[in-house]
């Protein structure tokens, strides 16, 4: 199979850490949209040209980051079972795959795009970005009163949803007076599958950043 992602990618760091989980090995391809000639080459691959991808190796691609963790999931039975076999749990799980990605990486990446100028993003939005996060934090704060992750006592999809803005939302539109929800990002730092994740993509931020602030 092939991965294309980027690192910075909240949503491809998803897919990442869906495939630390479940000790899958994939050839890997970073798609730099800022790029012309990345941006072009994979734009004759996927014209949607968004990340991540997964391409099986009987050639079926697999766009957008839930499709494809519910895809390794399906085709992967080693590694950590990431959406529970019981319908109820299962459905639980999406719900709050959904909610993360929704109203938390969504809102994350408005507020994101805004400070680094990589887009116009309109006042309105912006204001309601910070509403949906304030919701979001009160939401999942009280979710993590039940166990150490989103669904309870089991890291599942809705773990690998939520996690990778809360690096980026930390200093953006911080989270600390949510008591739980605080503690779950130092429990999520620790993760060995985020941790890799981290290895890869936070020397890339902090290269941008520090050239940017030159």
């Amino acid at each position: 199979m092939k991965f294309y992602y980027n690192p910075l990618s909240t949503y491809s760091q998803k897919a990442m850490i869906a495939l630390y989980e479940k000790d899958i090995s994939v050839q890997r391809e970073v798609v730099w949209m800022n790029d012309a000639e990345s941006r072009a080459a994979y734009e004759k691959i996927y014209p949607i040209c968004k990340v991540p991808l997964l391409i099986a190796d009987d050639g079926r691609m697999v766009p957008e980051s839930s499709i494809v963790v519910e895809y390794l999931e399906n085709h992967f039975p080693q590694g950590l079972k990431l959406i529970p076999d019981d319908p109820v749990a299962a459905r639980l799980v999406r719900f709050n795959d959904r909610m993360a990605d929704q109203y938390v990486n969504e809102p994350a990446l408005k507020i994101l795009f805004d400070k680094v100028k990589i887009r116009n993003i309109l006042p309105e939005d912006i204001e309601r970005a910070h509403k949906f996060l304030a919701i979001s934090y009160d939401g999942f704060n009280r979710k993590l009163e039940a166990g150490p992750w989103v669904c309870g006592q089991d890291f599942t999809m809705a773990d690998c949803a939520l996690i990778p803005s809360l690096y980026y939302l930390e200093d953006l539109v911080p989270f600390a007076e949510y008591k739980n929800l605080a503690a779950y990002w130092e429990r999520a730092k620790q993760r060995p599958s985020y941790r890799r994740v981290m290895e890869e993509f936070v020397p890339v931020w902090q290269g941008m950043t520090s050239a940017k602030a030159a």
